[in-house]
């Protein structure tokens, strides 16, 4: 007997009918001797239809009312898949965050997980119950209800995991696994057996959508088992853990883009000594998040410095930056905004030499330039204009060898939360 975390995303439990086929699922691992409990998204687009009425009643609703809000539809959720299995004829409990012992930060939106006490949940599971247990949410100290933010029912799942000690954390979605690439992009893209928690957690930040960072980063701290499955099959998942075994001969195990990028360059700028403090400081206060930053070489005394952001991010670090130029004198600002950027993630990149410059070669045979280029042990990233997205993660997913005819993709558009 295995104790499992089991988590659904909101287009596993998207109408009733899935939701029977998710509590089925459920009902089968435990009728074969298993203890499970299970950690639920909202249904389907449940969320975005809460925000959608908050927005027509108030163009900027306060922070706390919309965590009041939010919390609702995985209450919905945990308590409807909770009759389903009743109705299977097994005992099940529904909890909400709280219930279930979360306390985070008062971080409406936002919040992290200061502590987990599930003493209800181990009861629950010790009287033989299937616990069901609403994600994306906890309580602060305060008594206020909180919300995990993006990929928040991921890391529900994975902390609670740590905190009952369990076997193994499966995470079911709409894809039956970790692919070396976006299937819908390269059709021959592979499944992943195995997977480092180093290389799944490079693979979130750079845009792979199947698992959030903050999941992983918990999974890796507590050394929780991972498995990545699909919701709708019973295909064997991908296995993320610490030391993943590595494919003979493969050195990069997959490739992520990220499409939200935008480049923005400050020319003529003074150098002197506090001037990157002053700028990065300016975006730091203002909540913006710099990912690449290059500076060029200085001429007559002025240098130029570029640095990437989200798209989304754009027009308010502009704003930040002319703000700045009162006490920061520089000759112009330029962006970019139709950018990309396209990142190979692997383990076996340590070892081997010349794999970013197969990259780049591989990238100019497409016939599209580089703009920035960042790099550690375990991955190499390009920002590059979008119109040739796919050309470029085609060719390189044949490069470094990841084409297989093998794997038949399964699957549609990826859970988030």
């Amino acid at each position: 007997m295995a104790l499992f975390v089991m988590k659904f995303g909101g287009s596993s439990v998207g109408d009733t009918e899935r939701m029977k086929r998710v509590a089925k699922r459920i009902v089968e691992k435990k009728e074969e001797g298993h203890q499970c409990v299970v950690v639920v998204s909202a249904m389907g687009d449940t969320t975005d239809e809460l925000i959608d009425k908050s927005k027509l009643l108030c163009e900027a609703p306060p922070a706390r009312e919309m965590d009041m809000l939010l919390t609702t539809g995985e209450q919905i959720s945990v308590a409807l898949l909770s009759m389903a299995i009743h109705g299977l004829g097994h005992e099940a409990v529904s909890f909400t965050g709280w219930q279930a012992g979360f306390k985070t930060d008062d971080t409406h939106s936002k919040a992290r997980i200061l502590d987990i006490q599930p003493e209800r949940v181990k009861r629950a599971i010790d009287n033989g119950r299937i616990v069901i247990v609403a994600g994306f949410q906890g309580m602060s100290d305060q008594g206020e209800i909180t919300t995990l933010g993006r990929g928040g029912s991921d890391t529900t799942a994975v902390a609670l995991a740590a905190a009952i000690e369990a076997d193994v954390c499966e995470i079911y979605t709409d894809v039956d696994g970790i692919y070396s690439t976006d299937p819908r992009i390269v059709r021959c893209a592979r499944k992943l057996k195995e997977i480092s928690y180093d290389e799944m957690l490079e693979l979130a930040h750079l845009g792979a959508a199947v698992l959030h960072p903050r999941a992983v980063e918990y999974a890796k701290h507590n050394n929780v088992c991972l498995v990545v499955r699909s919701s709708f099959n019973h295909n064997e998942g991908t296995v993320v853990k610490e030391d993943a075994v590595m494919e003979q001969g493969v050195v990069v195990s997959g490739i992520a883009y990220d499409k939200n990028v935008a480049r923005i360059s400050i020319l003529g700028v003074v150098d002197q000594p506090g001037i990157l403090a002053t700028v990065f400081g300016a975006l730091a206060d203002a909540g913006i998040d710099v990912d690449i930053i290059v500076q060029s070489g200085v001429m007559d005394g002025e240098a130029d410095f570029s640095f990437s952001t989200a798209r989304d991010d754009h027009d308010r670090a502009i704003a930040v930056l002319e703000g700045l130029r009162a006490t920061l004198p520089y000759r112009e600002v330029t962006s970019e905004v139709d950018l990309v950027k396209v990142s190979i993630v692997g383990a076996g990149m340590v070892s081997h030499p010349g794999v970013a410059a197969k990259m780049f070669e591989v990238i100019s045979g497409t016939g599209i330039s580089i703009k920035m280029v960042s790099t550690s042990e375990i991955k190499v990233s390009c920002v590059i204009a979008d119109n040739k997205l796919q050309d470029v993660v085609t060719a390189l997913h044949t490069a470094y060898g990841l084409d297989t005819l093998e794997q038949a993709y399964v699957g549609g558009p990826q859970d988030r939360r």
